[in-house]
């Protein structure tokens, strides 16, 4: 079944999940998988869960691969090459027996919010009828976060009385936030975010599809990017690091605070309004939860004004996204939050 897919999530040049033969880190995920299907125990569908950018599509599409060749890979993997004729359709979405189910641009080109309940729809018509090539037939939802009720009660229907030979793959940032019907009828296969090394490894790769990244970068990159690939690259691509490194600068001379350092951040969030105010937020949010699990030590930290500290923080995020406030406001209101966590 084909289908010109918009490519909502791509980033930049870099190849797509069903494009992407290189699966990083998930050795034991596979293993799973694999050892599963050698004792014809398969599951007839997996969540696959974890944070976002650390490979769960690319794990997805490479299962999808090997269900849809008839398992023919080397042992103990499931990988399929490049070259072969499945791998070729899976990438042009051409394979008559795969269906990814995605958000996909409206007539007036833009994305919907959630996958609409009409595409949802297509899986009833499509596992009514038989595999066109006498195999398995394979669903990939990616993701299932981005359904709404209305379309995984249509899901769900398929879920419940599943087919011979159907493989559904449903990909989830947050699995425990799904519908408790969903879950149950599925097999978790939780992914866990990748080590400083594995994205180092990724990163090394996308280098030879985006010849502009900042390779001087990667470590640093590696670091601050909470195992996401994603997350790394979106650090690279508008040096979001300067936003990291001014914001834990900042952080560090708490409870001192440099107003000209704070417009100066400010002024790097105003010309990055989205992605400056993840970076900013995200080191702001790390520096509390370092001190709240006593991570890390900090004397002048008061401990019992943290929880307090922290809804004042969050409520501020909620608002200068709701209201589309300033971003120097932001700043200064986040880090006058901070001041009463350390203040004497």
């Amino acid at each position: 079944m084909s289908e010109a897919i918009a490519e909502a999530d791509r980033f930049g040049t870099a190849p797509t999940p069903r494009a992407n033969h290189l699966l990083i880190g998930h050795t034991e995920a596979e293993t799973s998988v694999r050892e599963a299907w050698d004792a014809g125990r398969l599951p007839h569908a997996l969540l696959i869960g974890g944070p976002e950018g650390i490979g769960k599509a690319t794990f997805a599409y490479r299962l999808a691969r090997f269900a849809l060749s008839g398992g023919r890979a080397p042992a103990g993997t499931l990988e399929i090459g490049v070259d072969h004729p499945v791998s070729r359709q899976v990438t042009a979405l051409s394979h008559p027996d795969l269906l990814v189910l995605r958000r996909v641009p409206n007539d007036a080109g833009k994305l919907p919010t959630a996958i609409p309940a009409e595409v949802v729809r297509k899986v009833r018509s499509f596992f009514g009828s038989t595999a066109a090539l006498g195999g398995w037939r394979v669903c990939v939802v990616d993701t299932l976060d981005e359904m709404n009720a209305q379309g995984a009660n249509a899901l769900l229907k398929t879920l419940e009385e599943p087919p011979e030979n159907a493989l559904f793959l449903l990909i989830s940032h947050a699995p425990g936030r799904l519908l408790p019907t969903i879950r149950s009828r599925c097999r978790a296969l939780p992914l866990r975010a990748l080590s400083q090394e594995q994205v180092m490894q990724a990163l090394d790769h996308l280098a030879g599809h985006m010849p502009d990244l900042a390779r001087a970068r990667f470590a640093e990159a590696a670091e601050a990017c909470e195992g996401s690939v994603r997350e790394a690259l979106a650090l690279l691509s508008a040096d979001r690091l300067a936003v990291r490194r001014a914001t834990n600068d900042l952080l560090a001379q708490l409870p001192h605070i440099d107003p000209k350092a704070l417009h100066s951040l400010g002024d790097k969030l105003q010309a990055d309004r989205e992605g400056g105010a993840e970076s900013f937020m995200a080191a702001v949010e790390n520096w509390i939860s370092d001190r709240a699990t006593g991570r890390v030590q900090s004397p002048g930290v008061r401990l019992a004004r943290l929880p307090e500290v922290w809804e004042k923080v969050r409520r501020a995020a909620i608002d200068a996204d709701v209201y589309n406030l300033d971003r120097k406001t932001f700043v200064f209101r986040i880090f006058a939050s901070l001041h009463e966590a350390v203040r004497p």
